[in-house]
């Protein structure tokens, strides 16, 4: 195993996310899912908003009519995250 596995196998959920939304990468409850076997996305979506990160969620209708949230970091965030590289 090597160190950046040793750092994902440590990194809780949020940080996981959290990682993936400065990415740009937009999260929803099926991805968080299968990616990091996260039954509760809007509850760790929650605890990233109280410590003030500024998350944007867009209501997605998809396949058979079914609606789930997306969720993505609001640019200003992601372009002070991108800036601090």
């Amino acid at each position: 195993m090597n160190q950046l596995d040793l750092e994902l196998d440590r990194a809780s959920q949020s940080d996981l996310i959290l990682a993936a939304l400065e990415r740009g990468h937009a999260i929803t409850p099926l991805f968080a899912l299968d990616a990091w076997g996260c039954f509760r996305l809007a509850a760790r979506i929650a605890d990233l908003r109280r410590l003030g990160y500024d998350i944007e969620t867009k209501n997605v209708r998809g396949g058979h009519g079914k609606h789930y949230a997306e969720y993505r970091l609001r640019q200003e965030d992601a372009m002070n995250y991108e800036a601090g590289r």
